[in-house]
Order: structure tokens, then sequence, then C-alpha cells
């Protein structure tokens, strides 16, 4: 999937109506709010390697999302397998990590409007030859998938990629999808499952190192995530619309996936 693509799949998610943007938003007057978030998922959200500093596509939105509804934000870290449960637990009042909008997650937290769109492709390294898309790799006895439990990439390498089982031993699972991709440039796992958004910022850095592979594994919508009944979802969602109606998600897409090169 290139850059076009991309844009184009996530400009699909900004068509709103004209009006939304011209109804005034919840006034929030300077409430505190928390969000978590991992910080591993480039270039929605990670630590820049040349300033140090936690940046991304969700920082920006986010960013504009509390200025827009008046509430002071704050960001804390946390992993991927801790998240759900800490936002569930009411630990912080929203979650974004590139979060797939599950039914099975509604249970456990609150989902806003989707605010992105993605597709999810194989990473693999940038010499490899023995497969070239979901089919080929299942043949290939040998093969790893790295992923991190229960992400949506693991339930679509067992289910779509591989047979079904969850405890298949050719399913390597990490902490993070950073240590995912590591193991895969140190031959450790021979495939990643990524939307094409996180593999594009990973191949981009690679120099030739990695590439995507194959044709799109599934579409999936990304939310920002709340504790159940959060009073939250509704100003969130009504700036989502208005972010989409006035074309800043579309500028935001534009920097982040077409603009900014990784480590440059």
């Amino acid at each position: 999937m290139n850059r076009r693509q991309l844009l184009l799949v996530a400009a699909a998610l900004g068509l709103a109506s004209p009006a939304l943007a011209e109804t005034p938003l919840p006034d929030l007057k300077g409430r505190a709010v928390t969000v978590v978030t991992e910080n591993a998922y480039p270039p929605l959200q990670f630590v820049d390697p040349k300033g140090g500093g936690a940046i991304g596509w969700e920082y920006d939105a986010m960013n504009e999302i509390a200025k827009r509804l008046d509430f002071k934000v704050t960001y804390a870290n946390a992993s991927w397998d801790a998240m759900i449960g800490a936002v569930n637990a009411g630990q912080y009042d929203i979650g974004m990590t590139g979060i797939t909008i599950r039914d099975d997650r509604k249970t456990q937290v609150d989902f806003s409007d989707p605010y992105m769109r993605s597709e999810q492709f194989m990473l693999v390294r940038g010499d490899e030859s023995r497969f070239a898309d979901a089919a080929s790799f299942k043949g290939f006895d040998k093969g790893l998938i790295g992923a991190q439990a229960g992400t949506t990439p693991f339930y679509t390498a067992v289910y779509e990629v591989l047979d079904g089982n969850e405890q298949n031993p050719r399913i390597k699972l990490f902490e993070t999808f950073g240590a995912s991709v590591q193991a895969l440039k140190t031959g450790d796992v021979d495939t990643v499952l990524t939307d094409g958004t996180a593999g594009r910022g990973y191949v981009d850095a690679s120099n030739g190192g990695l590439k995507l592979v194959g044709g799109p594994l599934g579409a999936e919508d990304f939310g920002f995530i709340f504790p159940k009944g959060s009073d939250l979802v509704q100003p969130v969602n009504a700036a989502i619309a208005s972010l989409k109606a006035d074309g800043t998600f579309d500028r935001l897409t534009e920097k982040w996936f077409r603009d900014y090169k990784m480590g440059q």
C-alpha cells in the first residue's frame, strides 16, 4: 500500500456534512484529562528517534481535540497488554494507540467514533523471497509470525493466515510491536502483520531492510477508548466530526503519512 492509497483510505473517513462543522462544540471548561498511549506505533504515536519526544498523528489529533473542547490533556505511557484494563478501571480517561474497534473490547471500554481506517499487510525483510503473500506463507511451514497477544494482528495471523489455533507455535509473542519488528530484523521471526500506517513508517526508516508484501488482510477502524459510561465520549465524538469536516484529519494524514520521514 503506497502513501497515496493510505491518504485515500484515511480521507474516506473525513467525509462529513458541512453542517457538523457549524455545530458548537461542548465546552469542558479546562477539565483535566489523562490520555494513555504506548508510544510504539509510528506514525500514530512514537518516540522521535532524533529529539526523544513523543510525537505522531494521534498526538496532534488529541491536542487539537483538547483545544477545541477546552480540556487540559496530560499524557501517560502504558504497555498494550495493560492499557484496556487500566482504562476500564478508570486509571486513565482516554486511551489511544491505534486501537481497533472490536465488539469484544466494547464489553470492557467505550469507543469513540472511528477516526481512521487502515488495512493490514505482511511486513518482511527486504530480501525475503521464500513467500510473497499469506497463502504462500501458510505453506512455508517453518515460517514464524511475531505478534502481540490480544491484538488485531494476532487474531488475523491466527484466523486468516494460519489454522485458527491460537496456540499455534508458529506465532511468537512479544510485549510490544517494536520488539516484534526488531525480531523480524534479526531473523527471529519471518513476518509481522501490521496495518499500512505503522508498516509504511518502518519500511521508510529501514533503507531497504524491510518491505510490505501481499494484499490487504482486512480493514480495521481505529477509535479512542474510555472507561464504560464516560461522559467524554460524546464531546470527543463531536470534535472528531469537526476535525473531519474542516479537513484537519486530512492535513494530519498528509503530514504524518506522506511528508514525515522516520529518523530524518
